[in-house]
Order: structure tokens, then C-alpha cells, then sequence
């Protein structure tokens, strides 16, 4: 292999981390910013109970189905331009989103704003893995990145009722345009894309059209699943359809020159178990949002900005685990060692929560368990962000990164519609076998008491699944410490030479 220069780091790339973390923090807000909003836009411009859902399920559904798209996207075409597009792109769809005059006008807005979010996230993402390679200041980091995509969900809902309360709904879509612009200028100042790293060759067409659709069909599969029921003629015919479309996408990526995903990224024993504890875990957190969210407003009365601050000791515990626990520990031990005590951390602090009754005090149990799982999965999050990129090619740097964003997607839509099915059915049941108590309770403490048994009993599925989690971490991921010396590629196939990502060290 003949002999390549060594690339000195670039002295702008710590300003260029807080750039790449203020567009990941405006994508991550927009997964429940709007949720807290939709009430007040559902009224305001007169959607059915029917429709309300598509506000949510049109993001979903062009983020999950379009991320490896946007993630290869970065690979050819430059992830700072891709970076920058993304950011532009969905600045404009906000703006339309928050000026909408009609149900299609919003729907619109929200699938432009997954559509553009696709090339966004994964470019950012693969940015921070090229650019930080030095095992200790990958940890640093790392620690940043995954704190934002750990704890940004839970800041989109505090964002989310201020700007809901004393504002408007609209302004949950005008935010983003000050994110988006003071991210872009930042790319254009500070952002440096190392050289070499790109894919030259062309795109897999056959590939993007059987994942957009395959994944596009497995999201919506779950949003019918939680609307229609699981035995839905519909919902089996777009599980049937995805896992066909799937399974096609495989093959023709062992087979094609240049496919849409290198099946090396994900054939992996350590990526690949990464991808797929990672998505169980988002599971197991969306769904605590949603029951959470609910179980703060409507059974313990709290306004949207009082139960956007009761999440705010998660947010606190995910900051702490992920840039005191796991980025000091990430360059001294093996990833696994800070990912399945995480998890069990977090198993831990859901655990309290199935205790939950509508006489609970929030520092009772609301508080620890938060505490809790804000610091597991902190600790988790971080090496699982890094790992899942560690030891890339560059020229795959976007792809990798799209995988984790797509792990994450279609986690999310699942644990909402697999957990909340749960929930109602758990909610109804009991509701029928205590159908004799309802005069002495009342009707509203009656209802609320139906609606924590149902909450809490699919919190103990998110605990079963976060252990599920630490086995599939235990069992799969067995890379050494993330802290080797950097490592150079060869190119191939007449490909340039690039400077890689540090290979994992055993």
C-alpha cells in the first residue's frame, strides 16, 4: 500500500461540532416539538381525530423511508454540501409549515421537513465522524452528539409548550429557521470536509427504490398497526409488503457494483448489534414519552410547559452519562461495558415507574426514575453513537450514519404504536373487570386509574425490552476500547486514498 500523508486535524473542527450540534438539536426537537402543538394546529385549521395523526406519520414516513437515500446522498455528493442543503431545505419547509392556511398545505410542510431531514441527519452525523478521529477528542465529541440525540426529544416538548402557550402553534415550525441559518453560516465559515473521503461511483437506483419503499411501508405498517389493529387486513399487507421489499433490497445489495448499503457496514458483529440495541432502546424511550407526557398533563394536571420541566432531570442525567461517564470511559474500556450497564441503569429507572398510581408524587417516583434513566441512557447512547461509525470507510462515513438514524426512526414508530396498542388494550381490560367501581370512583378518577394500569403496564414491555438491549449488547458487541491511533484506507478500485476512521482496537 503505498505511503499517505498524514492529515493534521483541522483547528477549526470544536466550532464546527457546535454547528453540526445545533442542526442534529433542531432535527431531534422537530420529533416532539410539534407534538405538543398539534392540539392548537388541529383546531386552528380544522383537521378530523381521523387526520391529526399524518401531522406526525407524513414526518415519519419521509424521514425513515428516505435516510439511507440521504445517507448516500452525503457519501457522492459531499456531506457539507449535503449539510447544507438539508439545512436550507428544511428551514423553507418550517417556513411553509408555520404559514399554513390548510390540513394538505401543513401535511405538506411535515413530509418536506422528513424528506430534507433525511439528507440532513446522517450528513451531520457522518461530518462528526470524519472530522474527529483522535480517540480522545472522538469521545469529547461523541459525548456532545449523543447528549443532543438523547435529550432532545425532552427540550422539543419544554421548546414546544412555551412556544404553544404564550405564543402560537405556528412558532413550533418558525424556531427551526434561526437553527437552520446560524447553522448554515456556520458551515460555510468553519465546516471542513477532509479530503478524499467521498464515493465516486454512481447510485444505486434499483437499491434506493426498493429501501424508500420497504421502509416507507414498515413505518406506516406500525402508524396503521396503532390506528386500524394488528390483524388489519391493511397492516398485514404493508408488513408483508415491507419484509418482501426488504429481503429484495438485500440481495440486490450482494449483487450490484455499488449498492445504496455495502453490506459490510452492517455485517459487522459489533455495528450491527449496535444498530439493532439501539433501535430496541429507542422503542422502550418513545414510548415513555408518550406515557409520561400524558400521564403528567392529563392525570397530574400539569400545564405543557410544567410537563415540559419535569423532564428536565432526563435531560440533566443524559448530559451527565453521556460527557462524564461515557466519554471519559469510552477510550478506556470496551463499549459494551458502558452500554449494558446503561441500559440496565435505564431498566432500572423504568422499573420505578411501573409503580406509577394517579396519587404518585412526582418526587416520589417521577423524579428518581428520570434520574435514572437520563443517566443509563447517557452512558449507552454515546459509545453506541460512536461505535456505529467507528472503523468506517470514509467513503461510507454517510451511509453508516444513516443506518443509526434509520434504527432510530423506525424504533420510534414502533415503540409509539407497538407500546401505546398495549397500553389501550391493558387499559381496557382492566377498565372492564373493574366496571363495578366506576359510580363510587367518579368518572374522571375512574378514567384516570383505566389510563395509569394501561401506562404501566406497557412500561414493564419497555423494561423487558431494554434488558432484551443489554443481552443483544452483551451477546454481539465484542470491539475493544474506541481509543486506537487513526488508521489510513487504501483506495480501491482506483478509488483516491483517504484518511479512515480509527480501526476498533481488540
Amino acid at each position: 500500500m503505498p505511503e499517505t500523508a498524514q492529515v493534521l486535524p483541522d483547528p477549526r473542527r470544536w466550532k464546527a461540532l457546535a454547528f453540526i450540534a445545533i442542526a442534529q438539536l433542531m432535527v431531534v426537537l422537530d420529533a416532539t416539538i410539534v407534538n405538543i402543538a398539534l392540539p392548537s394546529a388541529q383546531a386552528d385549521l380544522g383537521i378530523s381525530d381521523a387526520n391529526r395523526q399524518w401531522v406526525i406519520t407524513a414526518y415519519a414516513l419521509a424521514f425513515g423511508g428516505l435516510l439511507l437515500f440521504g445517507g448516500r446522498i452525503a457519501d457522492i455528493w459531499g456531506r457539507k454540501r449535503a449539510f447544507t442543503a438539508g439545512l436550507i431545505g428544511f428551514a423553507v419547509a418550517s417556513a411553509i409549515g408555520g404559514v399554513a392556511v390548510n390540513e394538505a398545505m401543513l401535511l405538506g410542510a411535515r413530509a418536506l421537513q422528513g424528506a430534507f431531514g433525511a439528507l440532513l441527519a446522517p450528513a451531520a452525523l457522518s461530518l462528526l465522524a470524519v472530522t474527529f478521529t483522535e480517540a480522545r477528542e472522538r469521545a469529547k465529541a461523541f459525548g456532545v452528539y449523543g447528549a443532543i440525540a438523547g435529550g432532545g426529544s425532552a427540550v422539543g416538548l419544554i421548546l414546544g409548550g412555551f412556544l404553544t402557550e404564550y405564543l402560537d402553534w405556528r412558532w413550533t415550525f418558525y424556531v427551526n429557521i434561526p437553527f437552520a441559518a446560524v447553522a448554515v453560516v456556520g458551515a460555510y465559515l468553519v465546516v471542513r470536509e477532509p479530503a478524499g473521503g467521498r464515493n465516486a461511483r454512481g447510485l444505486d437506483i434499483p437499491g434506493v427504490v426498493l429501501a424508500t419503499l420497504g421502509l416507507v411501508s414498515l413505518v406506516y405498517a406500525f402508524t396503521r398497526a396503532e390506528s386500524d389493529g394488528w390483524t388489519a387486513g391493511a397492516t398485514i399487507g404493508l408488513f408483508v409488503a415491507a419484509a418482501v421489499l426488504l429481503v429484495a433490497f438485500v440481495l440486490v445489495e450482494s449483487k450490484v457494483r455499488s449498492p445504496l448499503l455495502p453490506l459490510r457496514v452492517v455485517m459487522d458483529r459489533s455495528r450491527g448489534g449496535v444498530y439493532l440495541a439501539l433501535g430496541l432502546a429507542i422503542i422502550a424511550m418513545f414510548g415513555l414519552f408518550l406515557f409520561l407526557t400524558y400521564y403528567l398533563q392529563v392525570v397530574k394536571g400539569y400545564t405543557p410547559v410544567q410537563a415540559g420541566f419535569a423532564f428536565m432531570p432526563m435531560v440533566a442525567g443524559m448530559i451527565i452519562g453521556s460527557t462524564q461517564i461515557g466519554a471519559r470511559l469510552m477510550t478506556r474500556v470496551s463499549p459494551r461495558l458502558l452500554m449494558a450497564p446503561g441500559f440496565l441503569l435505564a431498566a432500572l429507572g423504568m422499573l420505578i415507574l411501573t409503580q406509577m398510581a394517579t396519587d404518585s408524587s412526582y418526587v416520589g417516583l417521577v423524579l428518581p426514575a428520570q434520574v435514572l434513566l437520563g443517566l443509563g441512557m447517557g452512558t449507552a447512547f454515546m459509545p453506541a453513537m460512536s461505535l456505529a461509525t467507528f472503523g468506517v470507510e470514509p467513503r461510507d462515513a454517510g451511509v453508516a450514519s444513516a443506518m443509526v438514524n434509520t434504527s432510530q426512526q423506525v424504533g420510534g414508530a414502533i415503540g409509539t404504536a407497538l407500546l401505546n396498542t398495549i397500553a389501550a388494550s391493558a387499559a381496557t381490560a382492566w377498565a372492564t373487570s373493574h366496571a363495578a367501581e366506576a359510580p363510587t370512583l367518579g368518572k374522571v378518577a375512574f378514567a384516570n386509574q383505566t389510563a395509569v394500569h394501561g401506562y404501566a403496564t406497557a412500561i414493564w414491555w419497555a423494561v423487558g425490552i431494554l434488558v432484551l438491549s443489554t443481552i443483544i449488547v452483551i451477546t454481539l458487541i465484542d470491539a475493544g476500547h474506541q481509543g486506537g491511533a487513526p488508521a489510513v484506507a487504501s483506495g480501491q478500485d482506483g478509488e483516491e486514498e483517504a484518511p479512515a476512521i480509527p480501526v476498533l482496537a481488540h
